[in-house]
């Protein structure tokens, strides 16, 4: 009997991993950086390499940010540059909304660490094989962003 119980469980463990990895097959790429000292310092520009196989399926791409109570303003500037593997480049300058005009952060957090997914663009097809390069710098008035702790990029499948 106690041959079953073991055999049993084992298949249960197994079906209960198969269904957690199911769930997370549509991420194509997750990765963060953090920032020295929880400041995120101009010329600090978090770079990604992305390796790209798939030109078929289309793609999310979402920033996420990790900001404490210290972070001074309520938005953050981006410019975001992707370089294909061609060597095109192209170049964005975004703005999102950290906090609300009250000052409560938006998104998740426990404590003084706050974390803020920020789409960047959606249905995306990556045309070309090979590593998509992007870099992101903040565009802010100051040099040092206080408060910061890391920012990330994750891609995702779209899931027919």
């Amino acid at each position: 009997m106690i041959k079953g119980i073991n055999r049993f469980s084992f298949i249960l463990i197994l079906i209960f991993l198969l269904l957690l990895l199911s769930c997370n097959s549509n991420i194509v790429y997750t990765n963060s950086q953090a920032m020295a000292g929880e400041t995120w310092k101009l010329m600090d520009i978090p770079a990604f390499k992305v390796p790209i196989t798939d030109t078929l399926n289309s793609n999310n791409v979402i920033f996420t940010i990790r900001n404490g109570s210290s972070y001074s303003f309520r938005n953050i500037y981006l410019f975001v540059t992707t370089t294909s593997p061609d060597g095109k480049k192209i170049t964005d300058t975004l703005q999102y909304y950290l906090a609300d005009e009250k000052g409560k952060w938006y998104g998740r957090g426990f404590g003084d660490i706050h974390e803020l997914n920020l789409p960047y663009k959606s249905n995306v097809y990556f045309p070309l094989k090979g590593t998509y390069v992007f870099k992101i710098q903040h565009g802010m008035r100051v040099e040092n962003l206080n408060g910061v702790y890391d920012f990330g990029l994750r891609i995702e499948k779209i899931k027919k």
